[in-house]
């Protein structure tokens, strides 16, 4: 990955919408060769997907919260299935300490989300923050 290939995940991170011409305008560029970075960059399995930001609050989710799960590593199994299948859950990630797992998730209030924190538990203890606000929102890494 190059530098004008950085400044093209950048731009891409702040407007997954940009046309191909107005990302050649940019970055100085000719269409086809802004192209071809684009699909290099996919099948190389560096640029995943495009996605739109949503205002979960004003979708009606107003309540984020991020819950540790701790789960014995033979549960995995049958907890990836289970995690997967719910839409609340925005990423759910295994990490290190006493918590196996780290899961962001969206509801629309604290007893939608009590009722599944208490689903969660078939698969082990828990502990739950809820986000008060959100001083540095979704960004991507700026290259």
């Amino acid at each position: 990955m190059d530098e004008l290939d950085k400044k093209l995940l950048n731009l891409l991170q702040q407007n997954g919408r940009l046309s191909i011409k107005k990302l050649s305008e940019v970055l100085f560029i000719t269409a086809p060769a802004v192209s071809q970075r684009i699909k290099h960059l996919e099948e190389t399995g560096q640029l995943l997907y495009y996605q739109a930001a949503i205002d979960y609050e004003k979708a009606g989710l107003p309540i984020k919260a991020f819950i540790h799960l701790s789960i014995e590593p033979k549960q995995k199994s049958s907890f990836y299935p289970f995690i997967q299948a719910i839409p609340n859950v925005l990423e759910c990630d295994c990490v290190t300490g006493p918590y196996s797992m780290l899961i962001k998730v969206v509801f629309p209030s604290t007893k939608s989300l009590d009722s599944f924190i208490n689903d969660l538990q078939k698969f082990g203890r828990t502990n739950t923050q809820i986000v008060f606000s959100t001083p540095v929102s979704l960004r991507g890494y700026q290259f």
